[in-house]
């Protein structure tokens, strides 16, 4: 176990579009050392090992024997068969989400950390984009949330439908926000291009009577990554992608627009940066495995009553 004045030694297994991303932030972050990657494609591989000057490793035991934590990039139908494999090898994990495919998988990654006593941290990124950040101080009461996040078709992440590609980002940041548990929810989905939705709405009621309206989409011809949450006396319109906002708030009879002063950071540094600190001090992650199972829950209930619709209707 890494204390305070160790240097964490932090792998990456699978470094393609993201992953690459991982190791490029671990090589230089402070309190870290990149001790290596694990990659199947050869090419790949060597080209990261160089780029980032660190160890090929040829097994993912041999990567987790060489590391304190590790971040899991792998597509999502393997995070729980990577993720138990690095926890033989008495690793931490940061596993990207969704934590897993399913919540039978979910409960196996979660016994075995509790097992080996190791910290798992689900990559909901934008819980350390400085947007929310502002939202968590000025959010106190919400009533109505609307959330857009667009995107252009890429086949990465296509092994999953876009609800648990891209909306779980949403999902995970109005759960937390609301703090309440879900009396119901109504969803909808369309697949385009892929064989599972590839655009999806769910409207979702809590019990203290908040709604939120979700729409996610990976056929868009433009990448939107917007949030907007209605409270007493107070209307906030933020923008995740360029880390931007303004708000409205009651003065007197009247509204009064507010810039959000937001310092601008990079999500996944900052999310990596508080990975390693909490394998550092043994600390319990901001978005821990118990918070992304809540998601993945939410998620999969959701995709399950689009794939249902789909099946009723000949989609």
């Amino acid at each position: 176990m890494a204390n305070e004045d160790r240097i964490v030694r932090c792998g990456v297994a699978g470094v393609g579009y993201l992953g690459r991303h991982h190791a490029r932030i671990y090589s230089g972050l402070e309190g870290c050392q990149l001790a290596g990657i694990y990659e199947p494609d050869e090419e790949r591989a060597l080209e990261m090992a160089q780029t980032y000057h660190c160890e090929r490793f040829s097994t993912l035991r041999e990567l987790g024997e060489a590391c304190d934590a590790v971040s899991v990039v792998v597509p999502t139908d393997k995070h729980c068969q990577v993720a138990l494999e690095l926890f033989e090898a008495d690793c931490h994990l940061l596993i990207e989400k969704p934590l897993c495919a399913s919540l039978d998988e979910a409960e196996r990654i979660l016994s075995a950390a509790n097992a080996s006593g190791r910290i798992v941290q689900v990559g909901h990124i934008e819980h350390f984009n400085p947007v929310m950040q502002f939202l968590e101080e000025a959010v106190e009461m919400p009533r109505y949330i609307t959330a857009d996040r667009l995107a252009p078709f890429n086949i990465r992440g296509t092994e999953v439908g876009v609800v648990l590609d891209l909306m779980i980002h949403d999902l995970g940041i109005i759960l937390q926000l609301v703090n309440s548990p879900v009396r119901k929810f109504e969803s909808a989905g369309v697949s385009v291009l892929s064989a599972s939705e590839d655009i999806a709405n769910a409207r979702i009621t809590f019990e203290n009577g908040c709604v939120a309206n979700v729409n996610t989409s990976r056929v868009s011809e433009k990448k939107v990554r917007e949030i907007r949450v209605f409270q007493p006396n107070t209307y906030l319109s933020l923008d995740f992608m360029n880390q931007k906002g303004h708000l409205l708030r009651k003065v007197g009879p009247g509204l009064q627009k507010e810039e959000i002063p937001i310092e601008k950071g990079e999500p996944l540094q900052l999310e990596l940066a508080s990975f390693v600190n909490c394998v550092a001090h043994y600390e319990e992650p901001k978005v821990g495995a118990a918070l992304g199972k809540t998601a993945l829950d939410l998620a999969i209930r959701v995709s399950e009553q689009i794939r249902a619709q789909q099946e009723v209707f000949g989609d």
